[in-house]
């Protein structure tokens, strides 16, 4: 069932919002090249400590206990959420890119929400840790393993994806029906 050329336009169904146009800081648009300069330095910042902090907890022995090991997801989930926003808005700032697609918004809006949600299960796991290592230092070796802390990190993304599925999924079966000019949801 194709559309007919013969409908007015307001009558076809949009399988989806179109790009959404991104306008910056506004009222300060003329200073946008300015402000992208400490949004540069702190995602330059950003990215050299949290690669830093990754790099030293891979590759030190000494770093493989499970409190470090959770300093490490920590930083990747940090890494991964200025990774999905911040370079956007660098290209907003700097008049590259005005527009994202509908897609590209749904995908940083999940990858987003999902860090944030992941990050927020690793400050849980980085207090129990804490927890077990003042009320039990002496099961401490025994209760917090690094297989305990790669089950903290699978529980803490998957936690996030089941937060953020529902809501991702609704929005990408966005239909709009637009009659008369007014917009409808489907």
């Amino acid at each position: 069932m194709g559309l007919d050329p013969a409908l007015p336009a307001l009558n076809r169904t949009v399988l989806g919002p179109g790009p959404f146009v991104l306008l910056g800081v506004l009222g300060l648009e003329a200073l946008h090249t300015w402000l992208s300069v400490p949004v540069c330095l702190l995602y330059v910042a950003a990215v050299t400590g949290n690669g830093l902090l990754l790099g030293l907890v891979a590759a030190d022995e000494t770093l493989r206990a499970p409190m470090y090991q959770l300093l490490g997801l920590l930083a990747a989930a940090d890494l991964v959420l200025a990774t999905s926003t911040v370079p956007k808005a660098l290209a907003v700032l700097w008049g590259l890119s005005r527009e994202i697609s509908f897609a590209a918004c749904l995908a940083q809006l999940f990858v987003t929400h999902v860090t944030f949600i992941a990050e927020s299960s690793v400050l849980l796991a980085m207090a129990v840790d804490r927890y077990v290592a003042i009320c039990q230092p002496l099961r401490y070796g025994a209760l917090l393993t690094q297989r305990v802390v790669a089950i903290v990190a699978v529980a803490a993304v998957a936690r996030g994806a089941c937060v953020m599925v529902p809501p991702v999924a609704l929005l990408q079966r966005l239909n709009v029906w637009k009659e008369g000019g007014i917009p409808k949801l489907l």
